[in-house]
């Protein structure tokens, strides 16, 4: 079997694709809302340094600015950048080349970060954070000792526009790289930038995008592993149920399939097929049972007609013996083509190719031309009949159903004590017609009566009737039935067997 073919591998594909989208959306969105909260930490940081930067501007001493020192403090050259305090030492730029050269400015600004501020801007912070202020032409007004280095190392860092750019209150956050800045205009049109290194963040998101895979692979092995066996037992009534039909098609009807859930889908389809098999099997039986003894109830008038014929033919015999002979075979031939009738009755029932000729007739006059058919055969065993049908008028096939009475009465007759009596009544019950025969007889055990209503099944106490076959039963059964109605029975032996037949009143003749 090709893997795409398979609905386990397919179930199990789609199930760990849907798994592997879930996972990885998860994922995403936690390392997002961690990285937005990392870099959020740092940007209040930074708002947090420029603050303090805007305040320590607005409050340092007016007047003072790099062409005028303040007292006590020796000039500079104006034409250089910033203060003593601005330059950072010369060993800071050791591994980055030269210290940048001087820039002439406009103005240069004789800014101090006081002391209780000067811990924004340590040295040994692995943010390393910096700052600088430019004035709005973009020149360099004062900085922080590590904005040289800080400057050479990010090379990809851009500050943010001055002319119209961000206002004051609102800094626009800006970064590339390993470095974030935030800027801010001042009222005086200068502008403040403060950077800081994100590495330390960013090796956290790293780690947490390591752990996210990793335990994002080890949910989606246990998935895959837990679905894989979920599918398999799932499906494992579909290979029970390949497996049995595989047995029951090489001949063995008793197997069926082992329902290990009945409640789910497939143990439901399992129980059904059950079922079936167990109908199946119910089917070749009596069909074996029923050509067994078709086989068995052929052979003796068969059997009558060869030693009859043989007789004949031995020697010469009188008129008389040939006649005897004769009339031996017919009886056996007619007791065949009974035989053969009732057969090809049930075949057609069976079939449901039997055609019902409904007309509406009273059952009651029904009833009482079957009486008066046996009759004869009642007063020869000395049972008394009693019947008590009022006028019912019915749609239905009144030849089957005067067989159905005629068969009734007839069994009732025949396995009836002497002296005995057989009672039948006929009314009207819930849009019914029901018909019930009684009899005086010997019964039926209770372990026969199950398989009354049985083809060729007869009770070892009842095998005693003259030519009968044991169908009469399954016919009356047969046309009860096709008429929409049941026929049941009860009895208790040595007191006798009631028949009952149920038949809708009002039949539609379009039927």
């Amino acid at each position: 079997m090709k893997l795409y073919k398979s609905i386990k591998w397919r179930l199990q594909l789609w199930y760990g694709l849907i798994l592997v989208v879930v996972l990885a959306g998860f994922g995403v969105t936690a390392y997002q809302l961690d990285r937005n909260r990392l870099l959020r930490q740092v940007d209040n940081q930074l708002h947090q340094r420029v603050k303090v930067l805007a305040d320590d501007l607005h409050h340092r001493p007016r007047g003072q600015d790099a062409n005028r020192p303040p007292p006590g403090q020796p000039p500079h050259d104006p034409g250089f950048e910033g203060a003593p305090f601005d330059r950072p030492p010369q060993d800071q730029f050791q591994n980055d080349g030269p210290p940048p050269q001087p820039q002439r400015n406009r103005r240069l600004l004789d800014f101090h970060l006081p002391d209780e501020d000067a811990h924004y801007f340590e040295a040994g912070d692995p943010h390393s954070f910096y700052f600088s202020i430019n004035d709005r032409d973009d020149n360099l007004l004062a900085h922080s000792d590590n904005f040289e280095w800080a400057n050479s190392v990010t090379t990809q860092v851009k500050t943010a526009s001055v002319n119209g750019g961000p206002t004051l209150g609102t800094p626009t956050p800006n970064f590339e790289g390993p470095r974030r800045l935030v800027s801010e205009d001042l009222p005086s049109g200068d502008t403040i930038l403060v950077g800081c290194s994100i590495a330390p963040e960013m090796k956290e998101l790293r780690l947490t995008a390591l752990k996210l895979a990793g335990v994002g692979s080890i949910i989606l092995l246990l998935g895959l592993a837990g679905g894989g066996w979920l599918v398999s037992r799932a499906l494992k009534p579909i290979n029970d149920i390949s497996a049995t039909a595989v047995k029951i098609s090489a001949g063995d009807l008793s197997q069926r399939i082992n329902v290990a859930e009945a409640e789910s889908e497939l143990g439901q389809l399992a129980a059904v097929l059950n079922a079936t098999f167990a109908r199946l099997e119910t089917a070749f039986a009596q069909q074996k049972q029923f050509a067994s003894d078709a086989a068995h109830e052929l052979r003796t008038p068969v059997s009558v007609i060869l030693t009859q014929t043989q007789t004949a033919l031995n020697r010469e015999r009188d008129a008389a013996s040939y006649r005897l002979t004769v009339e031996a075979c017919q009886r056996a031939a007619q007791r065949m083509r009974k035989l053969i009738e009732s057969l090809l009755a049930l075949a057609r029932f069976d079939a449901g190719q039997e055609v019902l000729n409904r007309q509406p007739f009273d059952l009651a006059q029904t009833i009482a031309d079957s009486v008066e058919l046996v009759q004869p055969l009642a007063d020869e065993r000395g049972v008394k009949l009693t019947v008590s049908a009022a006028p019912l008028v019915l749609t239905a096939d009144a030849g089957r159903l005067a067989q159905v009475v005629t068969n009734l009465l007839t069994n009732a007759i025949q396995y009836n004590q002497p002296e005995g009596e057989v009672r039948v009544t006929l009314a009207a019950e819930g849009g019914l017609a029901v018909l019930t025969v009684t009899d005086t007889g010997q019964g039926i055990a209770a372990a026969d009566l199950p398989r009354v209503f049985g083809r060729f099944y007869r009770a070892d106490s009842s095998r005693t009737g003259a030519g009968n076959a044991g169908l009469g039963l399954a016919i009356c059964q047969a046309i009860v039935t096709a008429h929409g109605g049941t026929i049941e029975v009860a009895s208790t032996e040595n007191v006798g067997t009631t028949f009952t037949v149920r038949l809708p009143v009002a039949e539609d003749l379009s039927a």
